[in-house]
C-alpha cells in the first residue's frame, strides 16, 4: 500500500492524511484511513467487480495529485479534499436546484420526497459522487463508496467535504483534461448505462391512472388520430387487483394479453407498474411464496416486517439475498407473459406509510449475501435497496425473453444502477421553477453515470398551463428519456389536453424528437459503450469558460446544443444565448417556434436524422437517411452513426453497423463520404440527403446513395449572404406569425393588487419565501439562504403555512382566496413585505403581514389577525366563538435525528421526538415565547418566537416525514375593535 508523505498521527490516528493505492487503471486511487479501515471496509455495491476496488495496481508507482485528509468524531468518518481556487462543483446525482452544486450540501438518503423543492436535501437516489471542474479546466471525480448515509458538503470554497460512518474508502478518478476522461474513467468502475431498446426513445405517455383499458386504448387512438408521436403507454397502480402485485382487475383490466396485443398492433409498447410492497395476505400467491421461502425483510427481533404502503399492511423482499432476487426474477418471468414490455418499480426507497421517517426503521435486518455485506440492518442496505430491486427485475426480464433488451424504470437508486434501468426525477410539481430546474436534474445525473433519465413532462403534482405544459414538452422531447406523466385528481395532461396551440406545440416538439432518434440512438450506443453522458451541460463544449459553468438552461446532445427558455413570458427568439466559443451553425426543420429550443450544431460537426414518425416501429432500414453537416474554420467535419435492430444483443457479437462520416472543403466543392465504418451489418441501400449549414439557419443540399461519395459546390459568397438573409427573414417571420399558447395562467382577485398564478416571491435579509395568496394565502416555500435549507416546502394545494378560524382541521381560512392588500418594493424589485386579508365566511376576516425585518435580516416575522368585518343577522352574531390557528407544516429532511425543544413557563425542559406522536401543552407547559425544531444533522435549528399572551395552546403533531408547531389563540367573540392576535417570527438558529 502506497502512503502519503507526512502523515499526522493524533490520538491513535484520529486524523491525519489518507493512504491510498491505485487501483483499475492509471490516474484512478484508492484513500483509506489506515490499513486496518481498508481491511475492515464493508464491499463496494458501486463497482461492477468489487474485487477491483480491493486490488492494488502495482505497476503504477505515480502519485495523487490530491491527497484528502480526514478526521474521525463519534464514529463518522470526515474526508476533506482541498482544491485550487476557482474549482467548481458538479455530481451528486439526483438532486435539485441549481446546477453548479458550489455552496450546496446533500445527504444521500433515498426519500419518497414528493413535491420537493429547489432546497431539498435528499431526494429518491444516491450518488455520493462529485464531479471538480479546476480552473485550468481539468476535471476530477470523487466517490464515497459506501452505502451508508452521507454528507456532501460543499459549502466552502473549493473544498469537498465527506461524512460517513467509519471505515469507507474514497476512489478519486484524474484529475483528467477532460469531463469525458473522468466519466469514462468512473464508467470503467460503476459500469455504463444498458443498451436500450430503440423504441423506448419514443415519447411515452403516463399517468396515475388510466384507470381502465378502455381509456388505455381511448388513448392510444387519439395519439394516432391526432398525428402526435409516441411509442408507450404506461400502466400506474390501479391496473392491479387491490394494489396486489403481479395481478389484474377483473373489471377494469380484465384481459392484459389482449390490451398489449392491441397497443402493439398500434404500434406501441406497454409498460407496467411493480411495488416491492407484498400485502400480507395469507392466499394471495406472492406473498404466501414469498413467506415459504423466508424472503421478507426482517425486525430486529426476527419477525417479517409489516408496513403500510398502498395494499395496506405489506411485507417486502429481502433483495439484498439471491434467493429473493431470484424468486422476484421468476415472477417478472412469468409476468411478462401477458405481454409486458417493460417494467416500472416506484416506492423502492423503500417508501413506508404512516412512518415519520417515510422508510422502514433503520433496525431492520437484511439477511444479504457475504458478497454484499452480509447482515446488516436497514441503515446499511437502505440506500441499495432500489438498486437491487431494479437489478432483479431486469434479471427477470431478461429470463423471459433473452433475445429482447429489458426496459426498467426505477424511483430508487444508487451510484451503478444505471446498469438495470432509466431512472426519472420523481413526483415534481407543476410550475415554472420545476421545469427550469429539470433540465439541471437531468445533466447532474448523467455526470455521475446515469443519462437515461427525465422528469415527469408537464409536472407530476398540480395542473399545468397551456404554456408551461407547451414549454415543457418542447424541452423535455429533447431529454434522453422523454415522458409525460400526472398524479391523480389533477386536469388531463395529454398533449392535445391545453387547446389547438399547445397540441400543435406538441407535435411540433415530438416530431423533432423522432427526427433526431438516429443520432439519440447513438449517443447511447457511445453511452453504453464509452460511458460518456446523453445530455451534457454546455460547459462541456469549453470547461475553461466560467459563464457556461452556470448555464442552466441549455445541453448538449453530443455536438448538437439545445438552448431553451424556462421563463413563461419569453419565448427562446427573445432569450439572449451566451454561447461557446467557436463556430455553431444554427438549424431547425422549418419549424422553429417561440416554445421550441433553438438549436446548433457546433463546427467540425455531423449529426444524422431521419424522418418525423408517428412512431419508433415505423422506421425500416430502406428509408432515407440525412445528415446535418457544419463545417469548421478549415472546412472540414466529422460524425458518426450507429444503427443495429434496435433490439437484442446482436451487436455485441458484430451485427451492427457504426458509421463516420466525414466532410471536407476543397476548391468550393465539399465531399461528403464514409472515412471507416465496423460491424458486419449490412448497410441499406438508401438515399443520403445532405444538408451543408451556412448559418441563421440557412443551408444548401444535396442527394445521393448511402456508402458514396458526395460531392457539393458550395454557392459563391455574394449567393450565401442571400441565402443567409433570407433564412434570416424566413425566421422571423415563422416567429412573428406562429400561433402561440394563451396566457391563461393570471387571475384576478376582488380587490387590491392583480393576482398570479406565479407564487409571489418575498425575499430579504436571510430568508426568500413563496406565497399563494390564490388558496388560503399559502406560504409553501421558507428557504433560509445562508444554510441552503428548505424548512417549509409544499405544493400549492396543501401543507405549508396556513391558518385556520377554529380548531377543527381545515377549518375555514385555509383554502379561501386571499386579496393582496399591500406590497413593499425595495431594490431590484423584490419584495421584503407582502399584507394579505382572507375573506373566511360569517363576517370574518383573516388578515396576515409578513415582513422580513430590515433592522434584523436574520428574522421574518408574520403579524397574523382573525377579526369580524361584517356580522349580520343568522351568522351568529358577535357572541361566536372562534379561534385562530396557526398551521405550519415543516418538513423534516432528517427525520431520525430531528426533534422539538423548548422551555415551558414553569421551568421544565422538552425534548420532543417523533415517537411522541402528537403533543397538546396548555397553560404553565406552554413553551415560555419560542420552541425550536432541531435537525441534529445540519446542525441548526429554526426557532420559532411568539407573544405568550396571545397563545393559549401549543400543539406538536409529528407525521409522514413532517411535523407541525402549532399555535393556537384563545376562542372567544371577535370584531373589529378586538380582534384575535399572534404575532410570531423564524429564524434559525446553530445548535453546538
Amino acid at each position: 500500500m502506497g502512503e502519503s508523505v507526512g502523515t499526522s498521527v493524533i490520538d491513535d490516528a484520529k486524523m491525519g492524511k489518507m493512504v491510498f493505492e491505485p487501483i483499475l487503471e492509471e490516474g484512478v486511487f484508492r484513500f483509506d484511513c489506515s490499513a486496518d479501515a481498508r481491511n475492515t471496509s464493508f464491499p463496494s455495491l458501486s463497482f461492477v467487480n468489487a474485487e477491483k476496488r480491493d486490488t492494488p495496481l502495482m505497476s503504477i508507482h505515480k502519485l495523487p495529485s490530491y491527497i484528502p485528509t480526514y478526521e474521525h468524531v463519534a464514529g463518522q468518518q470526515i474526508v476533506y479534499f482541498e482544491l485550487p481556487a476557482g474549482t467548481s462543483f458538479y455530481g451528486t446525482g439526483e438532486v435539485s436546484g441549481q446546477l453548479e452544486r458550489t455552496g450546496k450540501r446533500v445527504f444521500t438518503w433515498n426519500t419518497d420526497a414528493w413535491g420537493y423543492g429547489t432546497g431539498t436535501t435528499s431526494l429518491y437516489q444516491t450518488h455520493p459522487w462529485v464531479l471538480a471542474i479546476l480552473p485550468n479546466g481539468e476535471a476530477l471525480g470523487i466517490l464515497a463508496d459506501t452505502t451508508k448515509r452521507c454528507e456532501i458538503d460543499l459549502r466552502k470554497d473549493s473544498t469537498v467535504k465527506l461524512i460517513a460512518p467509519s471505515p469507507f474508502p474514497v476512489i478519486t478518478f484524474g484529475p483528467f483534461a477532460s469531463t469525458i476522461e473522468v466519466l469514462t474513467s468512473l464508467s470503467h468502475a460503476v459500469g455504463t448505462v444498458f443498451m436500450p431498446p430503440k423504441w423506448s426513445l419514443g415519447y411515452q405517455q403516463c399517468r396515475w391512472s388510466y384507470d381502465s383499458d378502455l381509456r388505455v386504448r381511448e388513448i392510444a387512438k387519439t395519439f394516432r388520430e391526432k398525428g402526435i408521436p409516441c411509442d408507450v403507454i404506461w400502466m400506474d397502480i390501479d391496473y392491479m387487483d387491490g394494489f396486489r402485485c403481479f395481478t389484474f382487475d377483473q373489471e377494469t383490466f380484465p384481459n392484459p394479453k389482449s390490451l398489449a396485443d392491441d397497443l402493439h398492433e398500434g404500434g406501441f409498447k406497454a409498460i407496467w407498474m411493480l411495488d416491492p410492497g407484498i400485502k400480507h395476505e395469507k392466499g394471495y400467491f406472492v406473498y404466501d411464496s414469498g413467506s415459504e421461502k423466508d424472503l421478507w425483510v426482517q425486525t430486529a427481533d426476527g419477525k417479517p416486517f409489516v408496513g403500510e404502503v398502498w395494499p395496506g399492511p405489506c411485507v417486502f423482499p429481502d433483495f439484498t439475498q439471491e434467493k429473493a432476487r431470484s424468486w422476484w426474477a421468476n415472477l417478472v418471468k412469468d409476468f411478462i407473459s401477458n405481454g409486458v414490455d417493460g417494467i416500472w418499480n416506484d416506492m423502492n426507497e423503500p417508501a413506508v406509510f404512516k412512518s415519520i421517517t417515510k422508510t422502514m426503521p433503520e433496525s431492520n435486518i437484511h439477511r444479504g449475501d457475504a458478497e454484499l455485506g452480509g447482515h446488516q440492518n436497514h441503515l446499511h442496505y437502505h440506500n441499495v435497496y432500489g438498486m437491487l430491486m431494479a437489478r432483479s427485475t431486469y434479471e427477470g426480464m431478461k429470463l423471459a425473453n433473452p433475445n429482447k433488451r429489458p426496459f426498467v424504470l426505477t424511483r430508487a437508486g444508487f451510484i451503478g444502477s444505471q446498469r438495470y434501468a432509466a431512472t426519472w426525477t420523481g413526483d415534481n410539481l407543476s410550475t415554472w421553477e420545476h421545469l427550469h430546474m429539470s433540465i439541471s436534474m437531468v445533466l447532474q445525473l448523467g455526470l455521475s453515470g446515469q443519462p437515461l433519465s427525465g422528469p415527469d413532462i408537464g409536472g407530476f403534482a398540480g395542473n399545468a398551463t397551456p404554456k408551461l405544459f407547451g414549454r415543457w414538452l418542447a424541452i423535455g422531447a429533447m431529454f434522453p428519456f422523454s415522458r409525460g406523466h400526472s398524479e391523480k385528481g389533477t386536469i388531463d395532461h395529454e398533449p392535445w389536453s391545453f387547446g389547438e396551440e399547445c397540441e400543435e406545440v406538441c407535435r411540433l416538439a415530438l416530431k423533432r424528437r423522432y427526427r433526431l432518434i438516429p443520432h439519440i440512438y447513438t449517443l447511447f450506443y457511445l453511452a453504453h459503450t464509452k460511458g460518456y453522458p446523453v445530455a451534457a451541460p454546455a460547459f462541456f463544449a469549453d470547461s475553461k469558460d466560467s459563464q457556461l459553468r452556470t448555464n442552466e438552461s441549455s445541453f448538449l446532445l453530443g455536438p448538437l446544443l439545445v438552448y431553451a427558455s424556462t421563463t413563461s413570458d419569453l419565448g427562446v427568439h427573445q432569450v439572449k444565448h451566451a454561447m461557446p466559443d467557436g463556430i455553431w451553425m444554427s438549424f431547425d426543420f422549418e419549424d422553429s417556434h417561440p416554445d421550441l429550443p433553438a438549436m446548433y450544431l457546433k463546427g467540425g460537426s455531423i449529426i444524422p436524422f431521419g424522418l418525423a414518425y408517428q412512431h419508433v416501429g415505423e422506421a425500416n432500414p430502406d428509408d432515407d437517411l440525412s445528415l446535418f453537416v457544419a463545417l469548421d474554420e478549415n472546412g472540414k467535419a466529422e460524425g458518426v452513426l450507429f444503427e443495429d435492430d434496435g433490439d437484442g444483443y446482436g451487436y455485441i457479437n458484430g451485427d451492427y453497423l457504426l458509421t463516420t462520416y466525414v466532410a471536407e472543403l476543397k476548391s468550393s466543392v465539399i465531399t461528403v463520404s464514409v472515412s471507416k465504418t465496423e460491424g458486419s451489418w449490412k448497410r441499406p441501400y438508401r438515399r443520403l440527403h445532405v444538408h451543408i449549414l451556412l448559418g441563421e439557419g440557412a443551408l444548401v443540399d444535396a442527394w445521393g446513395t448511402d456508402g458514396e461519395d458526395l460531392q457539393i459546390a458550395m454557392p459563391s459568397e455574394n449567393e450565401v449572404s442571400k441565402l443567409i438573409s433570407a433564412s434570416k427573414n424566413n425566421y422571423k417571420i415563422r416567429m412573428e406569425t406562429a400561433k402561440c399558447i394563451p396566457d391563461v395562467e393570471k387571475a384576478s382577485g376582488r380587490k387590491g393588487i392583480e393576482l398570479s398564478g406565479t407564487p409571489v416571491d418575498i425575499k430579504g435579509g436571510e430568508w426568500a419565501l413563496k406565497v399563494v395568496p390564490w388558496i388560503g394565502g399559502r406560504i409553501i416555500s421558507m428557504e433560509h439562504l445562508p444554510t441552503g435549507t428548505q424548512w417549509l416546502h409544499s405544493r400549492v394545494e396543501i401543507n405549508g403555512y396556513e391558518e385556520y378560524s377554529g380548531t377543527e382541521y381545515r377549518s375555514a381560512g385555509c383554502t379561501e382566496e386571499y386579496t393582496v392588500l399591500d406590497r413593499d418594493l425595495e431594490q431590484a424589485g423584490e419584495i421584503e413585505s407582502l399584507k394579505m386579508e382572507g375573506d373566511v365566511g360569517g363576517g370574518l376576516a383573516i388578515e396576515r403581514n409578513i415582513s422580513i425585518l430590515s433592522d434584523n435580516p436574520k428574522v421574518f416575522k408574520i403579524d397574523s389577525s382573525l377579526v369580524a368585518r361584517n356580522v349580520g343577522a343568522g351568522s351568529g352574531g358577535y357572541s361566536r366563538l372562534v379561534c385562530l390557528r396557526i398551521h405550519p407544516t415543516f418538513n423534516l429532511l432528517h427525520p431520525t435525528e430531528s426533534y422539538v425543544s423548548f422551555t415551558s413557563i414553569n421551568g421544565s425542559k422538552h425534548e420532543v421526538w417523533p415517537e411522541s406522536g402528537e403533543q397538546l401543552y396548555e397553560g404553565d407547559l406552554r413553551p415560555n415565547g419560542e420552541w425550536m425544531l432541531v435537525d441534529k444533522c445540519l446542525g441548526f435549528g429554526l426557532v420559532n418566537k411568539f407573544n405568550i399572551d396571545q397563545v393559549y395552546k401549543c400543539l406538536l403533531h409529528w407525521d409522514f416525514g413532517t411535523v407541525n408547531l402549532e399555535l393556537w389563540s384563545e376562542d372567544r367573540p371577535v370584531s373589529k375593535q378586538s380582534p384575535l392576535l399572534i404575532s410570531h417570527s423564524y429564524e434559525v438558529r446553530r445548535i453546538m
